[in-house]
């Protein structure tokens, strides 16, 4: 069983569903309202331990009733969150999200206790990061965590994942840290300034990602799959055609099948297509966290 330790944010997500996505300054009657666990850390470890992995939850959340939920959440996943702390003074972190009738969606993010996470906390867990196979990072946490919990899982000799997500400009310092970055077209852009509109772009924009210091890049391209390029070679991999229902967190489920089977040894083009149908399967359900298991994954890609 591959250790995988995710160091990230945890939020409780208030999701509505319309028939579209509103316009500026329109108020628009939705239809059903549902609360469900999120925050791209919480939803990656979630995923990663029904995809198989014993998983350890470094984050903050806040002393309220969000944040009692989300450890419990986690902890009935088989999750070890002895590493998240409870921060008095702060809110858990909330997301507010509309999901259209195709299952695209807008989010806003109040981060709350995600933003108290300090570098002295995951040095505190050193221990936990050098036993794990995976680290998995996003960018909902403080940059300053973000950059120890990466540094230390290198030295331990740790697969470093980075979801860089929401888009943000990475210190310099962080990327030859990162064995394997996972963004999607906004994201790609943003960390290279290259346009993402086309197969043939992205894989220009994951050469720069190398040529930045990470071993090797891996863009999500929604619909149209994704492209990897380390190297060792590169490759688009188509989508696996669904019908969504909610496209929150299929990053997620992306990023985490991604870790779990790098962790598990597989090479690169296997654990992109182990990826993508364990992305695909996630789409097709509501909430973020509504991750689907191992043999899930594997009965889809038997078919």
């Amino acid at each position: 069983m591959v250790q995988v330790c995710v160091v990230g944010s945890l939020n409780m997500d208030l999701v509505v569903k319309t028939p579209r996505l509103p316009q500026v300054g329109e108020t628009l009657t939705g239809a059903e309202f549902g609360t469900f666990p999120g925050g791209k850390g919480a939803n990656q470890a979630v995923a990663a331990a029904r995809l198989g992995a014993a998983v350890t939850m470094i984050g903050c959340v806040g002393a309220d009733a969000f944040g009692v939920q989300q450890l419990s959440g986690l902890r009935r996943e088989g999750i070890d969150v002895a590493r998240v702390r409870t921060e008095p003074g702060a809110a858990t972190g909330v997301a507010f999200i509309t999901v259209d009738a195709a299952g695209q969606n807008m989010i806003v993010v109040a981060p709350g206790a995600n933003m108290r996470l300090r570098p002295e906390d995951v040095v505190a867990a050193a221990r936990v990061i050098a036993a794990a196979r995976v680290v998995l990072l996003q960018l909902e946490v403080p940059m300053d965590a973000v950059v120890r919990a990466a540094r230390l899982g290198r030295e331990a000799g740790a697969i470093v994942c980075l979801d860089p997500a929401p888009a943000a400009l990475l210190p310099d310092d962080l990327w030859p840290l990162i064995d394997v970055i996972n963004p999607n077209e906004t994201e790609a852009r943003v960390l290279t300034g290259l346009p993402v509109t086309s197969i043939s772009e992205a894989e220009r924009a994951a050469e720069a990602l190398l040529q930045k210091g990470a071993s090797a890049a891996v863009i999500k391209l929604g619909e149209r799959g994704s492209v990897y390029v380390s190297t060792t070679g590169r490759a688009h991999v188509p989508a696996i055609p669904v019908k969504a229902l909610d496209t929150t967190a299929a990053g997620d489920a992306f990023a985490a099948a991604l870790g779990v089977a790098l962790g598990e040894g597989q090479a690169l083009p296997d654990a992109v297509r182990f990826a993508t149908h364990a992305a695909a399967l996630k789409v097709t359900r509501m909430g973020a966290q509504s991750m689907p298991t191992r043999a899930e994954v594997e009965e889809a890609m038997a078919r």
